[in-house]
């Protein structure tokens, strides 16, 4: 039986992300958020879900970082096993586990 290393451990763990945004750019908000919606899901008209490894959240930095404008305002909370997500209203759990990068 092959021993898998850390960095095979790393990409397999999965973290969700929160990215939230406020752009006033039209389009530049459209931009990134159809860059955004290859990652996760719409929850929010400003908020993307994602259920990322940790090679697929380096992409997602690294795009975001090429994207965003002085003037943006862009956070990205990741969230692990151990923390608490409460949601009220129609949420469709199935859904955001089927996304697929592409």
């Amino acid at each position: 039986m092959k021993k898998e290393s850390k960095e095979e451990i790393d990409i397999e763990l999965k973290y969700r992300v929160l990215i939230i945004y406020d752009i006033t750019d039209d389009k530049h908000r459209l931009k990134l958020s159809k860059y955004l919606s290859s990652f996760g899901t719409r929850v929010q008209k400003s908020a993307f879900e994602a259920k990322l490894n940790k090679k697929q959240y380096i992409k997602l930095i690294t795009g975001l970082e090429r994207l965003i404008c002085k003037e943006d305002n862009v956070r990205i909370y990741k969230l692990y096993e151990d923390s608490e997500i409460i949601t009220y209203g129609e949420f469709n759990e199935d859904e955001f586990e089927e996304v697929v990068i592409i």
